[in-house]
C-alpha cells in the first residue's frame, strides 16, 4: 500500500518508519514523504498512491478530494484529532475512507498548556534571558501563586480532563464548561455555564474542537465578560478565538495575559523556519509585540509518546482500510 504523507517533517518520517517497520511490518505500507502541504496545487504528488496521510493545515476541500479520487486514492488518514479541514460530505459522496487519530497522549497537550501558564505567570522566559546577560534583578518578574486561584477549563474531553486533573492538583478551584459535560469532570471541579466560568476564572484554558458552534467562541463579548486581568490559554485550534478582539482586550488591559500554541492563520507560518524572512502577517506581528503574550508553534502534541501513538493508530487505520475491517476511528 503506497501512502503519500503531506506536510511531512523529519519527526514524522522517524516515527512512521519505525512503527511501520516493526509493529506493522506485515502491513506492506510504503511511505512517500512530501514536505509540502496538500492543496489544489500539490494534489498531483499523490498520483499512484492508495492513500494520503495529512495533518492539521492540509486542505481537504471538495476540489482536492475530487482530484485525489480521480487519481485512484481511496483513503485519507489524518494524523491528528481535528478534522475541520475535511469536507466530509464530499468525501462520502466520493466513497473515500476517512479516519483520524481521535486522541493521543492527552497529557502531552495539557502539560504544554501548564508549561505556558507557568512560564507566562512567573516570567521564566524573561528571567532566563536576563540571567544569561548577568542581570539578576527581579523587578518586572512578579507573578502570582496559582494555589487557590480559579481556573476555567472549556471542554471536558480527554485533554480537558487531563488539564482539570493538573489544575486540581495545583490547588486551584476548577470550573468547567462543556455542552455535554463528562461525568468524570466532577471529581476535579464544578461544571458551570460559559458566562459564569469566564466571569470567575483567573485562568481560562480552551480544550474544545473547532466547529460552527465554537468558531470565535472567545470574541469581543466573551472577552468583555471575562474577569479583568485574567489569562487566556489556547492549545486547541486557532479559530476558537477572535484574534483582533483579543488584541483590543490586551491593549485595554481587560485581558491580562495570553498564551497560544495555535493561531487562526498558522498554516502560512507554523512548522517551518521563517527566521531569515520578513513575516508579513501584521496581526501575528502585533500579537508577538506584547510582553504579556507567549506564543509557541503548535508543539503541544510534540512528545515522543504522542508521536508514537499517532503513528500506531494511523497505521491501524490504514490496515483497516486495506483489509476492509471495521475502523473505530472512521469519520
Amino acid at each position: 500500500m503506497r501512502v503519500t504523507v503531506y506536510s511531512a517533517q523529519p519527526y514524522d518520517r522517524r516515527f512512521f518508519d519505525e512503527v511501520g517497520a516493526t509493529r506493522f511490518a506485515d502491513a506492506g505500507i510504503e511511505w512517500h514523504y512530501q514536505p509540502v502541504a496538500l492543496t489544489r496545487q500539490t494534489v498531483a504528488l499523490a498520483a499512484g498512491s492508495d492513500a494520503v496521510c495529512v495533518f492539521v493545515n492540509d486542505s481537504l476541500e471538495a476540489a482536492v478530494l475530487e482530484a485525489l479520487a480521480a487519481q485512484g486514492v481511496g483513503a485519507v488518514v489524518l494524523r491528528c484529532a481535528g478534522f475541520n479541514n475535511v469536507d466530509l460530505e464530499a468525501a462520502r459522496r466520493l466513497g473515500l475512507f476517512v479516519a483520524r487519530v481521535p486522541a493521543y497522549s492527552p497529557e502531552a497537550v495539557a502539560e504544554h498548556a501548564l508549561a505556558m501558564i507557568m512560564t507566562l505567570n512567573r516570567k521564566t522566559h524573561r528571567a532566563y534571558n536576563r540571567v544569561r546577560e548577568g542581570n539578576f534583578a527581579l523587578d518586572g518578574l512578579l507573578g502570582v501563586t496559582l494555589h487557590g486561584k480559579t481556573a476555567g477549563v472549556v471542554g471536558s474531553g480527554r485533554i480537558g480532563l487531563a488539564m482539570a486533573r493538573i489544575l486540581h492538583g495545583l490547588g486551584c478551584e476548577v470550573l468547567g464548561y462543556d455542552p455535554s459535560p463528562a461525568a468524570a469532570f466532577e471529581a476535579y471541579g464544578e461544571n458551570v455555564p460559559l458566562a459564569a466560568l469566564l466571569s470567575r476564572a483567573d485562568i481560562v484554558s480552551l480544550h474544545c474542537p473547532l466547529n460552527e458552534a465554537t468558531h470565535h467562541l472567545i470574541d469581543a463579548a466573551a472577552l468583555a465578560g471575562m474577569k479583568p486581568g485574567a489569562m487566556l490559554v489556547n492549545t486547541s485550534r486557532g479559530a476558537l478565538i477572535d484574534t483582533p478582539a483579543v488584541i483590543d482586550a490586551l491593549k485595554s488591559r481587560q485581558l491580562g495575559a495570553l498564551a497560544i500554541d495555535v493561531y487562526e492563520q498558522e498554516s502560512e507560518l507554523f512548522f517551518h523556519d521563517h527566521s531569515a524572512e520578513i513575516i508579513e502577517d501584521d496581526v501575528f506581528a502585533r500579537l508577538a509585540s506584547f510582553p504579556n503574550v507567549l506564543i509557541t508553534g503548535h508543539q503541544g502534541f510534540f512528545t515522543a509518546e504522542a508521536l508514537d501513538e499517532i503513528a500506531q493508530v494511523t497505521c491501524a487505520n490504514l490496515v483497516a482500510y486495506a483489509r476492509d475491517l471495521a475502523c473505530p476511528n472512521q469519520l
